[in-house]
């Protein structure tokens, strides 16, 4: 027949009619017939199982036509504080940013939306955070990563959120997530293990203005992390900074041979000293140990050589000592055997014995006695 225009429709699709540029109805799967002798009838058509509808009319056709479109489509309109979760067949299928205007086809699957209400709460319950972050929908991960700020704190941490650039909480460990939308979030951890600081090279002056380069070991521990937060930009540096004034004022009242003689006083001076003031920002030192203390050059020969005149006269001080208590031990030997001729006949043959090991042979004459007056010479033999 001239003039008339037949219209299939499959089952999987829908058509917008439109007479004269105005829209006319929403067409099911079917065969259609319209007379057109002027060319005045269009159709658009649209896959269904392609849930949602793109259309730059879409919004003034739901709403202006809403008789005529409210059983093939249906919308969804999010306010500024709010997220939708879109459930295909009650699985989760997309996010849907704050203030968006959705439409999607009614059909064969359904569709639900749940608002969430991102006004003061931002941050996202565990099993929907399990459900985003690792789901095995790939489409709904990607959009939960521009969505979703996610973090996880470590065992003996915890995190400082900050919501646009304000401290909100502390997070005590585990997984969390928060809705990134209108605000800015970072979370801070903080390790709450006691840690090591080195501060090494120090040139100070002694009291008696010597130059000494020292070496400082020291732990800390945070103790409070939204005072540490709140109070100090960098809490490290603060720290480093606190152990070098401390060391150079516990070092120039000191001079280098009481420095070198109590060494373990001068750690509790700078620990005493700087755990004080680090506690009213949240922190806490825990030890504190001078490690090394270098000299210079010129000052370790002279040291050296102070040491050794100082260990050669406790040489000399003993050595005569022991001459002293020798010599005083023989004079006792020599008054007990001034009256005792016996013992002293006995003092001979020890001698004698002491003679005869380094002789190898001995050819004795004229008896013992013979022996006794040739070998030892003693005031006592002259006489008999």
């Amino acid at each position: 027949m001239f003039f008339v225009k037949k219209i299939d429709i499959a089952d999987n699709e829908r058509a917008f009619l439109f007479k004269n540029n105005r829209f006319t109805d929403v067409l099911e799967p079917g065969s259609y017939h319209y007379y057109d002798p002027f060319g005045h009838v269009r159709l658009e058509y649209f896959d269904i199982t392609h849930n949602e509808l793109n259309h730059n009319l879409g919004k003034f056709l739901v709403s202006t036509f809403a008789d005529k479109t409210k059983d093939y489509l249906q919308s969804y309109q999010l306010t500024d504080n709010q997220v939708g979760l879109l459930y295909c067949d009650d699985q989760l299928f997309e996010i849907i940013p704050p203030g968006s205007f959705k439409i999607y086809w009614k059909g064969p699957e359904k569709m639900d939306l749940i608002k969430i209400d991102i006004t003061d709460q931002c941050q996202i319950e565990a099993m929907l955070l399990t459900l985003l972050g690792r789901g095995h929908n790939a489409d709904l991960t990607n959009q939960a990563s521009q969505a979703i700020y996610y973090v996880e704190v470590n065992n003996n941490q915890v995190g400082l959120l900050l919501i646009n650039g304000q401290l909100e909480d502390v997070l005590q460990p585990g997984c969390y997530g928060f809705w990134k939308f209108h605000r800015h979030i970072e979370v801070k951890q903080m390790d709450l293990r006691l840690q090591n600081m080195e501060v090494s090279g120090q040139e100070i002056l002694t009291k008696d203005r010597v130059s000494l380069r020292l070496n400082l070991s020291a732990t800390y521990q945070i103790i409070d992390p939204k005072l540490v937060e709140s109070q100090l930009a960098d809490f490290y540096d603060f720290l480093y900074r606190e152990f070098q004034l401390q060391l150079r004022e516990a070092v120039g009242t000191q001079t280098l041979d009481q420095l070198l003689s109590h060494k373990d006083s001068l750690n509790q001076v700078i620990a005493d000293g700087i755990r004080e003031k680090v506690s009213t920002y949240g922190l806490a030192v825990k030890s504190v140990g001078v490690r090394d203390i270098i000299l210079p050059g010129e000052m370790k020969i002279i040291l050296n050589q102070v040491v050794e005149a100082e260990k050669a006269a406790e040489a000399n001080l003993i050595k005569r000592r022991e001459e002293t208590a020798a010599t005083r031990s023989l004079h006792n030997t020599a008054k007990v055997m001034e009256g005792n001729p016996t013992l002293m006949r006995l003092k001979e043959l020890e001698v004698l014995e002491k003679v005869t090991e380094r002789i190898g042979n001995l050819n004795v004459y004229s008896g013992l006695e013979g022996v006794m007056n040739d070998l030892v010479k003693s005031p006592s033999i002259v006489k008999m």
